[in-house]
């Protein structure tokens, strides 16, 4: 009986669902939020879809190699591209495993990196690509003073 439960709830979490959304290429700039809730991106305007980016302090490698180590440290990601200047994840859900593609750009000049989350199937996310982006820079800040301290 709860197992179809859990069955029924699955396919009413991806009722309405399109096609599986793809990842944004490698390097390029992110690809815009669907109108759908599923999405965060720091290069949107829209209220419901944008989120600030994270802030770059040093090098684009520097601040993708903190962005690397805070990924690998949180649970079911993994890196699947990476580039001079860019970095996509997956990140897997633990019931259902749906996954959400996270990519970020580093804009040294505007000292930032711009970031989307977004799941690849269904209309809501329920808020879980926000609260990453959220979790990612409380890491990126505690791993500040670490790296302030080795330049002492």
């Amino acid at each position: 009986m709860i197992g179809r439960r859990v069955v029924v709830a699955a396919l009413l979490l991806c009722a309405g669902c399109a096609g599986a959304q793809q990842p944004a290429t490698p390097g390029a700039a992110l690809k815009p939020c669907p109108g759908t809730p599923n999405c965060v991106s720091s290069r949107e305007r829209d209220p419901a879809h944008r989120v600030e980016p994270l802030p770059l302090r040093g090098s684009a490698a520097e601040g993708l190699a903190a962005i690397r180590q805070v990924i690998l440290a949180m649970p079911r990601s993994r890196i699947v591209a990476e580039g001079p200047r860019f970095l996509h994840a997956e990140f897997r859900s633990r019931v259902f495993r749906f996954v959400d593609d996270v990519d970020l750009l580093v804009d040294e000049a505007a000292g930032v990196i711009h970031v989307r989350s977004a799941a690849r199937i269904g209309r809501s996310d329920f808020g879980v690509n926000r609260a990453r982006i959220g979790e990612m820079r409380e890491r990126l800040a505690a791993l500040q003073p670490r790296a302030a301290d080795q330049q002492r």
